[in-house]
């Protein structure tokens, strides 16, 4: 009987999904709290933050944005939220439709794209335009003006004795230093809900009058980088502030023909002075401490402000339910000095994913610190920000943001009509509502049109009900229309193909002469089967025509036993090749895609070692590593897996703050950490098909990894 049971259980055991591999519990509050991080210097790249997803600040060594200018070549210290946005007036005239231009791929000769053509000056401006409008808006700074004995304002060289340190598991910040000996003690918080943040400020100075609250307002620049510091355009823009009851101030702020709300709420009885146009400063009366709120609304506020115990509480809580929930991974007993790195940076990627990109849309690669590529998102990275969330069993942060794909259909269909397609084709870089964006690049994209049905997929997995099944099956099936009408047949060698007129995701190829790029092969016949088996869930028909460019989809394409680059590129690893830099997305048609018939064990086991001797991996971008490191997992190569995580390239950089660090242009790289928990969380509990316990780990004994809460990748 003894033995029935036991072979019962162990039956039972077998089958269950597999959330966690770990026997003892995580001590979660241990395992956080030993990356808080923590400043001692005046560090340009050492900005921290807070946020709830939605709305984020990013703060200086004084736990404020005291000093913009000085960090604005380093993480700057930015203020957004996911509903500021800002157009700039259309003085042109333009049309949308003036960005557009006709290419002939494959038999269709009026498909338009949306380009940038440098030889009709008409186009340019209006791609220009579209491409600058609309864009993420820097909200405002808030900082301190420290006044010197001399009388003179301190600046960041002022600053002695910088004691600064993030507590991630309350999301608070505390900074200490000291201005002439005198100490400043700043707490700050942002709210969980509300687009707030709320600080108290301990000093002597502030009964001498010599702390200020300084509130200052930027003009959007409209340029690639918005840093959060034009104070020169004046005349655009007004700020006008109103003296409420109860020591509050409300500022409003009209650009062009959009509109804001500031509220500060102090503790003290305060007086303001406006020091310029668009910058104000409040002096608190004779007190040793001050306590200050301010919030940031889309509408005027009508309700009373929260103080800073409301604030800090909210923070407290919301970061206690978050670090509690979902997975946990601990590397505190591995003997591997590479592991507490690898630690460090899977806790402090959770919390800025959380704080930056765990709202409802899809953000930019730089979050909500500043803008890159104009503040749009870019929806090829889509996968990359959110499919770790149900991989770590928080399914609902990607929840909130995959309802963009309804508000961007109608777009996305009238892109796939423009361009001869059935379904819908979706946009590349967009913004809230799903515009389109002129790019010579994004427009002949094509691996953000699988990532809804991956990621309906997950959500799926993780709660398999006929609710999600129709909730998505719209997005799924049309944009599985799309992709077979996309698929060009060729009918010498009976097979469809993928190009002409794609660039890859390695975007170093001519999209004029690229096709049947590898990743996009791999991707195209494992959502069209996902589609398919989403419409047997629902107990309907599967679709011939899906059918047909499943099966006669082109094999990838081959030389001396590797994979190519794409069919177009022979000699894709010649010393001679110019097309070993950006991507290595040869390595993604086995990575967060499982690996089938499709592709071969032995070819990409060698394409593999071809990319790891040849590729120039400092032309590469943040999330290569961890595509490479899941690559690695699949293949059963766990010490190549490490390997790729933690290379020794300025792109794998990852600062105190967690942030990973590309280059001067592009500070931080959102990608590269939601890349990293995809990565860490199958290198823990697997894929589909897979066995081992923790298999992208080395089996030596050094590396005893727990886990918990974890979901396997598909």
């Amino acid at each position: 009987m003894k033995n029935f049971l036991f072979i019962a259980f162990l039956i039972v055991t077998l089958q269950w999904p597999q959330k966690s591999f770990c026997q003892d519990k995580i001590d979660r509050p241990a395992l956080v709290t030993r990356h808080n991080v923590n400043i001692q210097s005046i560090d340009t790249l050492g900005s921290l933050n807070v946020g709830n997803g939605k709305f984020s600040f990013t703060v200086d060594a004084t736990g404020l944005q005291s000093f913009p200018e000085h960090y604005q070549n380093g993480v700057p210290l930015g203020t957004q939220s996911e509903w500021g946005w800002h157009t700039s007036p259309n003085e042109g005239g333009f049309k949308f439709e003036e960005a557009l231009k006709a290419y002939d791929f494959n038999g269709n000769p009026n498909a338009l794209y949306a380009i940038q053509d440098r030889e009709n000056e008409r186009n340019n401006a209006a791609s220009d335009y579209f491409r600058s409008n609309p864009h993420r808006l820097q909200l405002g700074n808030v900082g301190l003006i420290i006044i010197k004995k001399d009388g003179s304002e301190a600046l960041p060289a002022d600053l002695k004795n910088i004691d600064q340190t993030l507590n991630l598991w309350t999301g608070q910040i505390e900074s200490n230093f000291e201005v002439e000996g005198s100490p400043i003690k700043v707490l700050t918080y942002a709210d969980a809900e509300t687009d707030a943040i709320s600080v108290k400020i301990e000093s002597p100075l502030i009964a001498q009058q010599r702390i200020r609250l300084k509130l200052r307002f930027p003009y959007p620049t409209g340029e690639f980088s918005d840093k959060g510091t034009n104070y020169t355009t004046h005349k655009k823009h007004t700020t006008t502030v109103e003296n409420k009851p109860g020591n509050e101030f409300l500022f409003s702020r009209t650009l062009d023909s959009d509109r804001y709300f500031v509220s500060a709420k102090l503790s003290n009885k305060s007086s303001i002075t406006k020091m310029e146009d668009h910058y104000y400063s409040i002096t608190p009366s004779t007190s040793t401490a001050l306590e200050a709120t301010v919030t940031f609304s889309e509408i005027e506020p009508k309700q009373p402000l929260q103080n800073f115990t409301t604030v800090g509480a909210n923070s407290s809580n919301m970061w206690k339910d978050f670090w509690l929930s979902g997975g946990a991974v601990d590397f505190s007993e591995c003997t591997d000095e590479r592991a507490f790195e690898l630690e460090r940076r899977v806790v402090l990627s959770q919390y800025l994913t959380r704080s930056q990109c765990a709202g409802n849309y899809p953000v930019q690669e730089t979050g909500l610190t500043y803008n890159s590529w104009f503040g749009k998102p870019h929806m090829e990275m889509y996968w990359w920000h959110t499919a770790h969330y149900p991989l770590w069993g928080r399914t609902g942060y990607l929840e909130q943001s995959i309802g963009w794909y309804f508000t961007a259909f109608e777009g996305a269909k009238k892109l796939a009509q423009r361009q001869g397609y059935e379904g819908v084709r979706w946009q590349k870089m967009t913004d809230n509502e799903g515009g389109e964006t002129s790019s010579n690049v994004g427009s002949f994209l094509i691996w953000q049109q699988p990532h809804v049905i991956y990621l309906a997929e997950l959500i799926y997995r993780d709660n398999p009900t006929e609710e999600n099944l129709k909730k998505y099956q719209k997005l799924i099936f049309e944009t599985a229309d799309f992709m077979a009408s996309y698929a060009n047949y060729d009918p010498e060698n009976d097979r469809y193909i993928l190009g002409k007129g794609v660039i890859p995701a390695q975007e170093c190829f001519d999209k004029l002469e690229t096709y049947n790029p590898p990743l996009e092969l791999s991707y195209w016949k494992w959502a069209l089967e996902r589609a398919q088996e989403w419409k047997k869930r629902l107990g309907m028909e599967t679709s011939p025509k899906w059918q047909k460019v499943i099966d006669k989809i082109s094999p990838m394409a081959q030389q001396d036993g590797v994979y190519l680059a794409a069919e177009s590129v022979p000699n894709s690893y010649s010393p001679t090749s110019k097309h070993t830099i950006d991507h290595p997305a040869v390595l993604g048609a086995m990575s967060f895609l499982p690996q089938n018939d499709y592709v071969d064990i032995p070819t990409m086991n060698r394409t593999f070692d071809m990319v790891d001797k040849v590729w120039n991996w400092d032309h590469t971008w943040g999330w290569d590593f961890p595509l490479e490191a899941m690559t690695a997992t699949r293949l059963n190569r766990p010490e190549d897996a490490i390997k790729a995580l933690l290379r020794d390239e300025i792109t794998n950089t990852y600062l105190p703050s967690g942030h990973n660090y590309q280059t001067p242009r592009l500070t931080l790289y959102l990608p590269g950490n939601g890349g990293y928990l995809a990565a860490v969380a199958m290198m823990c509990a697997g894929f589909d098909g897979n066995t081992i316990n923790n298999p992208g780990f080395p089996k030596d004994g050094t590396w005893n990894v727990k886990w918990e809460g974890l979901t396997k990748m598909p």
